[in-house]
């Protein structure tokens, strides 16, 4: 639960909807799909084996492993995870407030086609976004200082469980409404005429991401696995569960939008100013809107706990700090990192080469770091480390892995030229 919980965030339930609209909907989810089953599952499978195998943090795992250059792929690591956090806490406290807002004057401005002008007023509060960040990360702090079993483990255990459920609900409202019909056509019926190249690139990189891979994540959840747990089969159920609620999530949004008649395709603004135009049209629309924004929050949440577990892990590991300092130290700077991204959308301070700072900082960890990691770590396992990977994979020869001819070349030779191709093609300020 925790590492589906970490797989499963604001990539599969804010940007999945958005970028399957913008390039065709049912063609772009078949190659979506796809990518998840021949890349994804590959690096992480891949990434739990090192996790395993070293116990350590990801830096100390590759120092153990290989050594050498190795643990620079651990650091890229870590510098996503304390990067990432400290803007996606700024994004988890906006969703925090769209769940108060629902209930106030958020449906009435909707329907008056003010939707954008909150949104707007939001983000430009210097005080209010840099309260909510700090709430976020107060609750962050305060499970990952509980601990793995006392804090991550119970809280996935509540969150994972009710994020399918709110979605549910929301997927019930939504192909229930009048009109909805033609949304479930466009989600579920393909048309290849409209795949283009850009759109097959963007499937491979939504597939990555999505899973949180070339970020320590999965490395540092390795390091808690037993040596008996079947990794191949552990990973065949967090990529599971990420797609089931990227798919979901498309239930609820698909049929709505072409209900009410809205562009599928709006982009970032689907979420804060387009969704809630959609729910002010609906009966009980304040509910299904707290709603949404509460699931959103969980997946936001779920992720922000093991990005920080990366950190917390590596400074455990690595400095010999307690779980209590470790929690403590780099969940304030990580929080002082996000008070520019969460000033820098409202312009509050000055944007870094036409971007604002939060953008700024995503495009550095997306499209720089971690496919740069991902690619390494799939190179790592498939050329370097292949039978300390096998040993791992196998449980030294107990398990029949019948497809670890496949998953090794993949790991050789698909993955990378995949991920390099996410690469080449982000290269784009």
């Amino acid at each position: 639960m925790a590492a589906a919980g970490s797989a499963v965030g604001l990539g599969n339930v804010w940007r999945f909807p958005y970028i399957t609209g913008k390039y065709g909907g049912a063609a772009f989810v078949l190659i979506y799909l796809a990518v998840v089953v021949v890349i994804g599952m590959s690096v992480m499978l891949a990434e739990l084996a090192i996790g395993r195998k070293a116990k350590l943090d990801a830096v100390g795992s590759f120092r153990k492993l290989m050594g050498g250059a190795w643990p620079i792929v651990g650091w890229m690591g870590f510098f996503c995870g304390f990067v990432i956090l400290s803007y996606y806490a700024v994004i988890a406290g906006w969703t925090m407030a769209y769940m108060f807002k629902s209930f106030g004057g958020l449906m009435g401005e909707a329907a008056a086609g003010k939707a954008g002008d909150v949104f707007g007023a939001f983000v430009s509060d210097p005080v209010l976004t840099v309260v909510y960040l700090c709430v976020v990360m107060a609750v962050v702090i305060g499970v990952v200082y509980r601990g793995i079993s006392g804090g991550i483990e119970k809280s996935c255990k509540v969150l994972m469980p009710a994020l399918f459920g709110i979605l549910i609900i929301l997927i019930i409202r939504s192909v229930t409404l009048p009109g909805a019909t033609e949304g479930l056509r466009f989600y579920l019926l393909p048309d290849f005429s409209k795949v283009s190249g850009e759109g097959v690139l963007a499937a491979v990189g939504q597939g990555f991401f999505s899973l949180s891979l070339g970020m320590g994540i999965m490395i540092t959840y390795g390091s808690y696995l037993g040596n008996h747990e079947n990794m191949p089969h552990m990973t065949r159920i967090i990529v599971c569960l990420d797609t089931a609620v990227a798919i979901m999530a498309g239930l609820v949004i698909f049929p709505a939008v072409f209900a009410f008649g809205v562009d599928a395709g709006a982009g970032p603004g689907l979420t804060f100013v387009t969704l809630p135009i959609v729910f002010s049209k609906m009966p009980m629309g304040g509910f299904f809107s707290f709603a949404f924004f509460a699931l959103l929050f969980i997946a936001a949440f779920t992720s922000a706990i093991s990005l920080f577990e990366v950190v917390v892990t590596y400074s455990i590991d690595e400095l010999h700090w307690s779980r209590a300092k470790s929690a403590i130290v780099m969940g304030l700077a990580i929080t002082l990192l996000g008070v520019p991204s969460a000033l820098s959308v409202g312009g509050h301070i000055p944007q870094i080469f036409g971007k604002d700072f939060l953008d700024a900082a995503d495009f550095v960890t997306n499209n720089v770091v971690m496919p740069l990691g991902g690619m390494l770590i799939a190179l790592f396992v498939g050329w370097f480390w292949t039978k300390g990977a096998t040993d791992e994979v196998t449980n030294n020869g107990e398990l029949n892995f019948k497809y670890y001819t496949a998953w090794l070349w993949i790991c050789r030779v698909i993955a990378p030229l995949c991920i390099a191709l996410i690469f080449i093609n982000g290269l784009k300020w």
